[in-house]
């Protein structure tokens, strides 16, 4: 057998990589250490001006903290975001594997040395706060103070925050860095060549049936043959946020993450019983596809399926790819395209599927001294296009956010972070559909965006609920098996199929090589709620047109700096309001039964 790269083909991506010299040089660059060793000392000096006078300040000195703090994160971030950046393309270095370690355990330090400011600010005598709060002085640094003191009653005493964040480094993240540099490493045999997890997931979008099946035989066999890693890392990682909850005394599991998204219970509780309740659009699409496939039965190998509707499958190499995205970015707003086109130009972009990369796609925020980067892993199919759209929409409301708020501003909640991703893939579909003047082309390209869309919606959504039977069980039944695991998984996903879809029991441990679970536990909901909220957005744009570009803009480059209701608010958003979910979902639907309509038309003795 031989080892093979992921790309099929030169696509023109191959040399597509981002340039980190803008931190430095390479791992073993002796500014790294003088840096490290520099902002340890600002943050004792830091520690040694503020600690015991925080909720004595007045609000100019709590500004001048405040710029203060900024200066700090700015420069610690600037280190770790080079050294998680290196990582991400090299997990089997250990070189760069051990500068991870290195920064990671440097940053608890550093965490622990200015954990007291907010600390002492959640102490404060309440009317000390309120007044504090209600000086117009403090400005922007109004709003981080104040949702910072949401986290009261689950903040323990400095001793035990400091404990924590110590035990993380070889606790929690450990094992969060062992899952990534495991599965990176994970190799799937497909016709003699052994693949990493972004090559084999791309055979599950083969037109040849027998390609998928194989391509997903050998993604359960190799998960199975790592099932009791995968199963005692997920196992730990419930296990160690369970202890965390309790100790805090958040009432269930997902309170921390709703706490960080800036929705109340109630919002996202709203929001999964309406998708819930519409699963039923997932099987009415479907059954069309298995009509239009010619299946006597769809399997979960064929969910992805183009549909051979067209004599050959579209493929796109990088630099048609980036002409496709750049142009409907600039066509919605000039603005927006001058910042999409300096990740091209400036190398913000890292693309070339390599063998010890991580899977997916990510865009990174960095800090707003230097720039947010992209890394995707573009094979040149169409839904590598859509990712790149996707990823770019990331990058552009970090770049939007970070120069207008600065640090404070710019890490978005999850829930609004996926805002910008979803609008961006929306914007580039909508323009190839207007472009495409073949019928049957565009009922698949609808095909694939309806997916495209469950993926984010339904998928997401039954995942949370996988999430949740996952925890449940981990804190009522104690250490779960890898069978139990995989009914719970089999379980949340026959949900969301119904007897449309055929999941074999080969499916059950496809639960195991999901990030999200374990790197931001609560972290999927996050997906359906931003493509709901698209959909509400692009509808306001269809009615508004040119107007609402400018009114967007502004909604991106608020950031963090309000919560996310009140800045929707200011274009007419009302996420409070618990039918606002069913908007998205009507317009989901419409697409169902333009597929349905479209595909009777075209194909009436397939139905």
């Amino acid at each position: 057998m031989t080892d093979a790269a992921p790309t099929p083909a030169l696509n023109g991506a191959e040399n597509v990589l981002w340039d980190l010299s803008v931190f430095y040089d390479s791992p073993t660059d002796p500014r790294l250490q003088a840096d490290m060793d520099q902002i340890t000392q600002q943050a004792r000096a830091y520690a040694d001006t503020y600690r015991g006078q925080v909720a004595s300040l007045d609000a100019e000195s709590m500004v001048d903290a405040m710029i203060a703090t900024e200066a700090l994160r700015d420069a610690a971030g600037r280190i770790y975001t080079y050294a998680a950046l290196s990582f991400s393309t090299a997990t089997d270095d250990p070189q760069i594997g051990a500068l991870l370690q290195k920064v990671q355990e440097w940053s608890a330090q550093l965490e622990q040395l200015t954990l007291f400011f907010d600390l002492e600010w959640k102490a404060a005598p309440p009317e000390v706060t309120e007044k504090l709060l209600n000086d117009p002085t403090l400005g922007k640094y109004r709003y981080p103070l104040e949702t910072e003191l949401r986290y009261t009653p689950y903040t323990l005493d400095e001793a035990v925050e400091q404990i924590i964040l110590e035990k993380d480094v070889t606790g929690r993240d450990a094992w969060v860095r062992f899952f990534t540099q495991l599965t990176s490493a994970l190799r799937f045999e497909f016709e003699g060549e052994q693949v990493n997890q972004s090559g084999i997931m791309a055979k599950l979008y083969e037109r040849d049936r027998e390609a998928r099946r194989i391509a997903a035989a050998s993604i359960t066999d190799t998960l199975k043959s790592r099932s009791m890693e995968l199963t005692y890392i997920f196992n730990t990682l419930a296990a160690d946020k369970a202890a965390n909850d309790a100790r805090r005394g958040f009432p269930s599991w997902i309170t921390s993450r709703n706490l960080s998204n800036k929705a109340a219970d109630a919002t996202v509780e709203a929001l999964i019983n309406a998708v819930t309740s519409r699963y039923d659009l997932v099987a009415r699409h479907y059954r069309t596809k298995r009509a239009l496939l010619g299946y006597d039965e769809l399997y979960d190998y064929d969910r992805y399926a183009p549909l051979p509707l067209t004599p050959e499958e579209q493929t796109y190499t990088w630099d048609q790819a980036r002409t496709i995205v750049q142009d409907a970015y600039t066509a919605f707003s000039p603005r927006l395209g001058e910042v999409t086109a300096r990740f091209f130009d400036e190398n913000w972009i890292h693309a070339p599927a390599l063998p010890n990369k991580r899977g997916g796609a990510f865009a990174s925020p960095s800090v707003p001294s230097v720039h947010p980067f992209v890394l995707v892993n573009y094979l040149g199919k169409p839904r590598d296009v859509m990712t790149l759209a996707h990823e770019l929409g990331h990058g552009a409301h970090m770049a939007l956010s970070s120069e207008a708020q600065g640090i404070t501003g710019l890490y978005t909640p999850l829930t609004t972070a996926e805002m910008a991703s979803v609008f961006g893939e929306m914007m580039v579909f909508q323009d190839l559909m207007k472009k495409e003047p073949d019928a049957v082309a565009r009922l698949a390209m609808l095909s694939e965006k309806i997916e495209d869309t469950f993926a984010t919606v339904f998928r997401q959504i039954s995942m949370n609920r996988f999430e949740h039977g996952m925890h449940t069980a981990r804190r009522t039944e104690g250490e779960l098996s890898t069978e139990r695991l995989g009914d719970l998984w089999i379980e949340s996903q026959r949900a969301m199929f119904g007897d449309s879809v055929t999941l074999r029991d080969e499916y059950r441990l496809w639960w195991s090589y999901v990030p999200h679970f374990l790197g931001t536990p609560g972290y999927v909901y996050a997906y359906a709620f931003g493509e709901l909220l698209v959909l509400a957005l692009y509808n306001l744009y269809q009615q508004r047109g040119d107007a609402f570009a400018p009114q967007y803009l502004d909604v991106l480059a608020a950031g963090d700096s309000d919560y996310p209701h009140n800045i929707l608010a200011r274009i007419g958003v009302d996420l409070n309001d618990p039918n606002f979910w069913n908007e998205g979902l009507n317009a989901i639907e419409a697409l169902v039964v333009q597929e349905e309509q479209i595909a009777r038309e075209l194909f009436p003795e397939r139905f």
